[in-house]
Protein backbone atom coordinates (compact mmCIF):
# COMPACT_ATOMS: atom_id res chain seq x y z
CA UNK A 1 0.00 0.00 0.00
CA UNK A 2 2.86 2.26 0.63
CA UNK A 3 4.12 2.21 -2.92
CA UNK A 4 1.08 2.86 -4.36
CA UNK A 5 -0.09 5.86 -2.01
CA UNK A 6 3.47 7.49 -2.83
CA UNK A 7 2.59 6.84 -6.55
CA UNK A 8 -0.68 8.65 -5.94
CA UNK A 9 0.59 11.71 -4.56
CA UNK A 10 1.72 13.88 -7.41
CA UNK A 11 -1.84 13.54 -8.40
CA UNK A 12 -3.49 13.66 -5.34
CA UNK A 13 -1.47 16.78 -4.14
CA UNK A 14 -2.68 18.17 -7.96
CA UNK A 15 -6.17 17.62 -6.68
CA UNK A 16 -5.93 19.03 -3.17
CA UNK A 17 -4.38 22.01 -5.56
CA UNK A 18 -7.17 22.34 -7.38
CA UNK A 19 -9.77 22.84 -4.48
CA UNK A 20 -7.78 24.80 -1.77
CA UNK A 21 -6.25 26.95 -4.69
CA UNK A 22 -2.98 27.56 -2.89
CA UNK A 23 0.39 25.44 -2.73
CA UNK A 24 1.19 25.13 0.95
CA UNK A 25 -2.78 24.57 1.88
CA UNK A 26 -3.32 22.01 -0.92
CA UNK A 27 0.21 20.27 0.95
CA UNK A 28 -1.47 20.44 4.22
CA UNK A 29 -4.81 18.95 3.24
CA UNK A 30 -2.68 16.40 1.03
CA UNK A 31 -1.21 15.25 4.40
CA UNK A 32 -3.99 15.23 6.37
CA UNK A 33 -5.50 12.92 3.81
CA UNK A 34 -2.47 10.41 3.75
CA UNK A 35 -2.24 10.68 7.65
CA UNK A 36 -5.70 9.61 7.30
CA UNK A 37 -5.51 6.73 5.00
CA UNK A 38 -2.27 5.54 6.84
CA UNK A 39 -4.07 5.57 10.47
CA UNK A 40 -7.25 4.14 9.44
CA UNK A 41 -6.44 1.96 6.49
CA UNK A 42 -8.60 1.48 3.24
CA UNK A 43 -11.44 -0.62 3.61
CA UNK A 44 -11.64 -4.27 2.09
CA UNK A 45 -12.74 -4.36 -1.65
CA UNK A 46 -11.72 -0.42 -2.13
CA UNK A 47 -9.18 0.79 -4.65
CA UNK A 48 -6.48 3.17 -3.04
CA UNK A 49 -7.01 5.77 -5.68
CA UNK A 50 -10.80 6.48 -5.15
CA UNK A 51 -10.40 5.96 -1.55
CA UNK A 52 -7.57 8.77 -1.39
CA UNK A 53 -9.16 11.47 -3.72
CA UNK A 54 -13.10 10.80 -1.85
CA UNK A 55 -10.48 11.67 1.76
CA UNK A 56 -8.91 14.60 0.52
CA UNK A 57 -12.14 15.85 -0.60
CA UNK A 58 -13.77 14.94 2.96
CA UNK A 59 -11.23 16.99 4.44
CA UNK A 60 -11.08 19.67 2.22
CA UNK A 61 -15.34 19.85 2.66
CA UNK A 62 -14.48 19.55 6.65
CA UNK A 63 -11.86 23.01 6.35
CA UNK A 64 -13.71 24.75 4.30
CA UNK A 65 -17.07 24.71 6.27
CA UNK A 66 -14.91 25.37 9.79
CA UNK A 67 -13.32 28.92 8.23
CA UNK A 68 -16.31 29.61 5.63
CA UNK A 69 -16.05 33.23 6.78
CA UNK A 70 -12.40 33.84 7.41
CA UNK A 71 -12.05 32.59 3.54
CA UNK A 72 -14.89 34.75 2.15
CA UNK A 73 -13.12 37.87 3.56
CA UNK A 74 -9.82 36.82 2.49
CA UNK A 75 -10.94 35.94 -1.28
CA UNK A 76 -13.23 39.32 -1.32
CA UNK A 77 -11.07 41.70 -4.39
CA UNK A 78 -12.29 44.80 -2.14
CA UNK A 79 -9.85 43.66 0.84
CA UNK A 80 -6.97 42.52 -1.27
CA UNK A 81 -4.16 44.73 -2.00
CA UNK A 82 -3.54 44.34 -5.84
CA UNK A 83 -0.29 46.19 -6.97
CA UNK A 84 -1.27 47.17 -10.51
CA UNK A 85 2.31 47.51 -11.97
CA UNK A 86 3.20 44.16 -11.20
CA UNK A 87 1.42 43.29 -14.37
CA UNK A 88 3.37 44.56 -16.91
CA UNK A 89 6.44 42.48 -15.50
CA UNK A 90 4.29 39.36 -16.11
CA UNK A 91 4.26 37.39 -18.67
CA UNK A 92 1.30 37.15 -21.00
CA UNK A 93 1.06 33.22 -20.11
CA UNK A 94 1.48 33.94 -16.34
CA UNK A 95 -1.56 36.24 -16.42
CA UNK A 96 -3.48 34.17 -18.43
CA UNK A 97 -2.74 31.22 -15.82
CA UNK A 98 -4.11 33.72 -12.90
CA UNK A 99 -6.89 34.39 -14.40
CA UNK A 100 -7.79 30.59 -15.01
CA UNK A 101 -6.86 29.78 -11.71
CA UNK A 102 -9.01 32.64 -10.42
CA UNK A 103 -11.84 31.92 -12.40
CA UNK A 104 -11.43 28.00 -11.31
CA UNK A 105 -11.76 29.04 -7.68
CA UNK A 106 -14.86 31.50 -8.07
CA UNK A 107 -16.76 27.67 -9.32
CA UNK A 108 -18.37 26.31 -6.72
CA UNK A 109 -17.07 23.22 -4.65
CA UNK A 110 -19.41 20.94 -6.29
CA UNK A 111 -18.33 22.73 -9.91
CA UNK A 112 -14.55 22.56 -8.97
CA UNK A 113 -14.39 19.16 -7.48
CA UNK A 114 -15.64 17.40 -11.07
CA UNK A 115 -13.71 19.10 -13.41
CA UNK A 116 -10.31 19.14 -11.20
CA UNK A 117 -11.36 15.16 -11.45
CA UNK A 118 -11.89 14.45 -14.43
CA UNK A 119 -9.68 16.95 -16.28
CA UNK A 120 -6.68 17.18 -14.02
CA UNK A 121 -6.70 13.89 -12.67
CA UNK A 122 -7.48 12.10 -15.90
CA UNK A 123 -10.39 10.47 -13.98
CA UNK A 124 -13.38 8.72 -16.22
CA UNK A 125 -16.45 10.15 -15.10
CA UNK A 126 -18.02 6.36 -13.61
CA UNK A 127 -14.45 7.19 -11.24
CA UNK A 128 -15.24 10.84 -10.52
CA UNK A 129 -18.76 9.58 -9.18
CA UNK A 130 -17.71 6.97 -7.19
CA UNK A 131 -15.13 9.55 -5.60
CA UNK A 132 -17.73 12.25 -5.48
CA UNK A 133 -20.45 9.88 -4.21
CA UNK A 134 -23.14 10.92 -6.98
CA UNK A 135 -24.33 9.69 -10.22
CA UNK A 136 -22.69 9.74 -13.42
CA UNK A 137 -25.21 12.26 -14.96
CA UNK A 138 -24.58 14.35 -11.86
CA UNK A 139 -20.83 14.53 -12.69
CA UNK A 140 -21.47 15.52 -16.25
CA UNK A 141 -23.94 17.63 -15.34
CA UNK A 142 -21.38 19.44 -12.89
CA UNK A 143 -18.67 19.46 -15.28
CA UNK A 144 -20.51 21.22 -18.10
CA UNK A 145 -22.05 24.03 -15.98
CA UNK A 146 -18.23 24.51 -14.76
CA UNK A 147 -17.07 24.90 -18.25
CA UNK A 148 -19.71 27.26 -19.30
CA UNK A 149 -19.29 29.06 -16.10
CA UNK A 150 -15.05 29.27 -17.07
CA UNK A 151 -15.51 30.32 -20.43
CA UNK A 152 -18.46 33.52 -19.17
CA UNK A 153 -15.91 33.98 -16.02
CA UNK A 154 -13.12 34.14 -19.06
CA UNK A 155 -14.39 36.21 -21.58
CA UNK A 156 -15.67 38.44 -19.28
CA UNK A 157 -14.28 42.20 -18.79
CA UNK A 158 -11.10 42.06 -16.55
CA UNK A 159 -11.94 45.37 -14.30
CA UNK A 160 -9.72 46.95 -11.90
CA UNK A 161 -10.74 47.28 -8.14
CA UNK A 162 -11.61 51.21 -7.89
CA UNK A 163 -9.34 53.03 -6.05
CA UNK A 164 -6.26 50.63 -7.05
Amino acid sequence: MHTELLELLPGLRRYAYSLCGSADDADDLCQGAVERILAKGVPEGVVLAKWAFRICRNLWIDQYRATRTRQQAVDNPLLQDVNISEDSHRTEHEIQLTQVHSAMQQLGEEQRSALSLVTLQSMSYKDAAEVLEVPVGTVMSRIARARANLIKSLNAPQTLVPGH
